[in-house]
């Protein structure tokens, strides 16, 4: 059982997507794909894989490249077993170029909480070190949305 389960309600889905931004902001892709099925079907950018293990080999070759990743996760809809997100995150290259990374999530749910589902669409736009603004995972009490521009 992956708390919250659903049907999601508003508190919910918020508990659900703040538990995926900490997870992520970790950068261990062990803990990130616990949350998912065995056999969870992703969709990422131009990527199509299934299973926990792509999940890590996923997550372990994207956090090799996307160094100072931190990311910004905003709940935008949920209905029954699924919920849909907009994110942002920030990272640098092995050049020091700084980049922001736009997209959303459409995820589905098991009855247990786990995620069975997840397809990210996903835009990098390149910025100046003096333009960032996400800095680290989120401060205790931060419950503000990052401007989508």
């Amino acid at each position: 059982m992956r708390p919250p389960l659903p049907p999601f309600d508003r508190e919910s889905a918020e508990v659900k997507v703040r538990a995926a931004e900490n997870a992520w902001n970790t950068r261990d892709p062990e803990r990130v794909a616990a949350a998912y099925t065995e056999d969870s079907v992703w969709r990422n950018r131009d990527e199509f894989f299934t299973g926990r293990a792509a999940i890590v080999d996923f997550l372990t070759r994207k956090w090799s490249t996307e160094n100072g990743y931190a990311l910004r996760k905003d709940l935008w809809a949920f209905e029954g077993n699924h919920i849909a997100v907009r994110f942002q995150y920030e990272w640098h290259d092995e050049s020091g170029q700084w980049w922001r990374s736009y997209g959303n999530e459409q995820w589905e749910f098991t009855p247990e909480g786990l995620m069975s589902r997840r397809e990210a669409s996903i835009n990098d736009v390149r910025i100046a070190e003096s333009a960032r603004r996400i800095f680290g995972p989120r401060e205790e009490g931060d419950n503000s949305v990052q401007p989508q521009q």
